[in-house]
């Protein structure tokens, strides 16, 4: 009888006293370092989502063991950070004890998945060896000048009462508690990425991602090349500074955009509206990011009367106006406004009456846009007049001196004016902006800086590392803009590090991406309290060889990571400037077609099904879902169904081999060597399959080839020698302990294995033994079938007719009846009407 509970307990127990889940980090000589994505440790414990990832994760790292590697699978938690602290406050306790018993809970959920974890290198972010280096790690930012202090327009949730950045703000919401997003004047720590963001990009080409989240970072980084060109303001020595990514557009600017920040940096005492045009600077701060937007939000603006610009090319007076769909952060602030050719512009011109004057030629239309040749005309006659919007390619016209020009030659060409006549230059810009890492949050590294009234901002010495983390009774936000800390006289009131004077702490902590974008790094060094990071580790073991996780974590985590081992290496810390050689994004769970969720009562607890089916029955059934890249639908049938097959492959182990031949049934010779001739390349091909399954980390199918095999060899058991039912169990054993790896042992050991099964080498096959030399052809008789035989792959319908009728049992059937016809269908069957 399959006991799942105390085999699991048997095989834990083994585990942890042999420490065979613990290389030796500096004698490993065929490393493999395998990682799954930073866990959080949620007050509600592991939930099988989080299952999903780690058994596909520890799955290929068996695999990779049992091909001989050293493999590094270590765990923690990333327990620092908003969704804990608020967690807390809900529930009425204090964080610092709600994060002792998550640890103990989720730690011990993940020892009853049976992941082959090293126990004796965890890491978890709230604990002091582990901060005091996140600190070290911001100091080594601020000397090397990407560390610093600025004020500026930052999201401001109303609810968490901190800031976020801006890859934690999605559709105008915090990502963690869904509340609307405001825009808020303040000073805070930035990381400066965007100094990286041409190697983030650059490396984008070459890395082992997923296409999908390489995809993301790079439209995050936003990359777009044109042109700075400066339009000087009239009756003014200054100039108006915009990018374009379309410079042969130029000559059909009408009018300028600022963003209505950018407007405080100009001279308003000519402007006319005064009062009209702070009224609506102060409206559009208030919007966030996405708001302002928003394409189907109608476009509002204010012209900045009094002032004008000139275009530098034909030297023409050009309007200004402010609108909010201009934002400061990208490009310089300021849009050329070519209406003619741009939808935004076209919008807002036709809505307040601005020139629209079309530059581009618009007779390729019909092409790029598919427009029925009927109708093109028309649409080309609106398109001049200015009644259509024309976006895309095609030659210059009415735009002086590249006039006639495609638009690669035209772009070139303007360029080259610009610079030569110092009107502009080329130029490459980025959406991405610097990384806000300040949290008005108690449950956070505190930032290790402090402010002198006569040295200004002054960080903490290294040998005063870590800032400890001050207990607190009352830890709540009071959104007041500083961080609960700052309540705590003690941990505020200190001593300048440079003068020695009376000076403040810092009291904003930092963002726990800043805590995960490096704890791979400390998991190779966990024991070492005097430097975070092991070099000739470093060299040995990182990259991480394959990293598991979230696509959706494309623009948040993974960016930060890469960015922070950029800065390493510059720093001589390391050699290299990727983390991971390969990121393998997966899909998400859902139940019954639906998104799991508290609300919709939907959520499936593993533990639960693990006391029920035992947890190699829900790690098989997890990675048979279907393809890891895309996710699953979990359904409590599939579950139950997965189990039966369990129950099946149990019982091929339940008997002794030598029994099974007593109940053998009597077969001729022929008949028994053609069985086991077939049981070898079933053998052979499904170790083929599914080494080529799992290392194209395709679980569910690779699992498939196993049942298959599991089903012919249940079916034969008792028609085959005791000598191969013990090998063919013995390699079966092998095969499903990476998906199933209590199961796993214990076939091993039944099989007459001493140690465990994972210091085992993965089985072998041999090409010819693999391949289908014979096929089983169906004979039938009128449709039914009579008998099955052993021929060649490539038997042709005359030879299978042939041998069909030499059979004893299909001459009985004939007898003197006449054979109307034959159907034969290659690799399959015959069928004989008579």
């Amino acid at each position: 009888m399959y006991d799942h509970k105390k085999i699991e307990e048997k095989w834990q127990k083994k585990w942890a006293g042999s420490k065979i889940y613990s290389p030796d980090l500096d004698k490993a000589k065929k490393p493999f370092y395998n990682l799954m994505m930073f866990p959080y440790p949620s007050a509600e414990g592991l939930h099988v989502g989080n299952m999903y990832a780690f058994v596909h994760s520890d799955c290929l790292g068996r695999f990779k063991r049992l091909e001989g590697y050293d493999v590094f699978e270590p765990i923690g938690l990333d327990g620092f950070g908003i969704h804990s602290e608020n967690y807390a406050i809900k529930i009425g306790e204090h964080i610092r004890d709600v994060s002792r018993r998550t640890e103990k809970h989720f730690y011990q959920q993940l020892h009853m998945i049976g992941n082959q974890y090293d126990w004796t290198r965890t890491v978890e972010t709230y604990k002091e060896d582990y901060y005091k280096w996140t600190q070290w790690l911001f100091l080594k930012m601020h000397k090397k000048g990407l560390a610093y202090r600025k004020k500026a327009p930052v999201n401001w949730c109303l609810s968490c009462k901190t800031v976020l950045s801006d890859e934690q703000v999605i559709s105008g919401k915090c990502e963690r508690c869904g509340t609307q997003v405001v825009k808020k004047q303040m000073a805070q720590w930035f990381f400066g990425i965007t100094k990286y963001a041409k190697r983030l990009l650059k490396n984008l080409n070459w890395i082992d991602w997923t296409e999908e989240v390489k995809l993301g970072q790079k439209n995050w980084i936003g990359q777009s090349q044109g042109a700075l060109i400066d339009f000087p303001v009239l009756e003014s020595k200054k100039k108006i500074r915009v990018f374009t990514t379309r410079p042969d557009t130029v000559f059909g600017a009408t009018y300028l955009v600022l963003a209505p920040e950018m407007a405080e940096e100009l001279d308003l005492s000519r402007v006319s509206n005064q009062a009209q045009v702070k009224k609506y600077i102060s409206r559009s701060k208030k919007k966030t990011e996405q708001q302002r937007l928003e394409e189907k939000r109608e476009k509002t603006g204010v012209e900045l009367r009094g002032l004008q610009a000139v275009n530098p090319l034909n030297n023409e007076k050009i309007p200004v106006w402010i609108a909010d769909y201009a934002l400061k952060e990208y490009g310089t602030g300021a849009i050329m406004a070519v209406p003619a050719h741009d939808g935004r512009d076209f919008e807002f011109a036709k809505k307040y009456g601005l020139e629209i004057k079309c530059v581009v030629d618009p007779s390729e239309y019909r092409l790029v846009a598919k427009v029925p040749s009927e109708d093109f005309q028309e649409i080309v006659e609106e398109i001049l007049k200015g009644k259509k919007c024309y976006e895309y390619k095609g030659r210059a016209i009415n735009s002086g001196l590249i006039n006639g020009l495609e638009t690669k030659q035209a772009i070139r060409k303007i360029i080259k004016y610009l610079e030569k006549n110092k009107l502009g230059r080329r130029a490459t810009t980025y959406k991405l902006r610097d990384w806000c890492v300040s949290r008005q949050r108690y449950w956070g590294p505190p930032i290790p800086m402090i402010e002198c009234e006569e040295c200004g901002w002054v960080p903490v010495k290294e040998k005063d590392l870590p800032v400890r983390l001050p207990d607190m009774d009352s830890f709540h936000p009071d959104g007041s803009g500083k961080g609960p800390l700052n309540k705590v006289a003690d941990f505020v009131k200190t001593k300048c590090p440079k003068c020695g004077g009376a000076a403040r702490r810092e009291t904003d902590v930092s963002d726990p991406f800043v805590d995960s974008s490096w704890y791979f790094f400390r998991y190779l060094n966990t024991n070492d309290d005097k430097q975070p990071l092991n070099k000739s580790r470093m060299k040995k073991w990182m990259p991480v060889d394959l990293y598991f996780g979230g696509k959706e974590h494309a623009v948040l985590h993974l960016l930060y990571a890469r960015f922070v081992t950029m800065v390493l290496k510059d720093l001589g810390y390391i050699d290299f400037e990727e983390p991971f050689s390969k990121f393998f994004g997966h899909g998400l769970i859902v139940k019954d077609g639906a998104k799991m969720s508290k609300s919709k009562g939907n959520i499936v607890n593993p533990d639960e099904y693990i006391e029920r089916f035992g947890a190699d029955s829900v790690r098989l059934y997890l990675m048979f879902l279907g393809d890891a890249r895309q996710g699953g639908d979990w359904k409590d049938a599939g579950m139950a169904g997965m189990f039966r097959f369990v129950k099946r492959l149990w019982r091929l182990y339940e008997n002794d081999v030598n029994a099974l031949s007593l109940t053998r049934k009597k077969i001729k010779g022929a008949e028994k060597g053609d069985l086991e001739k077939t049981g070898i390349r079933k053998l052979h091909s499904t170790i083929k399959k599914v080494t080529r399954d799992l290392n194209r980390m395709s679980f569910n199918t690779a699992i498939a080839r196993i049942m298959e095999l599991v089903n012919w060899l249940g079916r034969e058991k008792s028609n085959l020698s005791p000598d191969f039912n013990n090998r063919a169990r013995k390699i079966l054993a092998v095969l499903i302990s990476p998906f199933a790896p209590y199961l796993g042992e214990e076939f091993w050991q039944k099989t007459g294995g001493r140690e465990s099964v994972f210091k085992e080498k993965w089985p072998e096959f041999k090409e010819e033994l693999a391949r289908k030399k014979e096929i089983e052809l169906v004979i039938q008789v009128n449709g039914k079938l009579r008998l099955k035989i052993l021929t060649g792959v490539n038997i042709t319908a005359q030879e299978a007719r042939k041998k069909a009728l030499e059979q004893e049992r299909i001459k009985e059937l004939i007898a003197d009846k006449k054979i109307k016809k034959v159907i034969f269908v290659k690799g399959r069957l015959i069928n004989i009407v008579i």
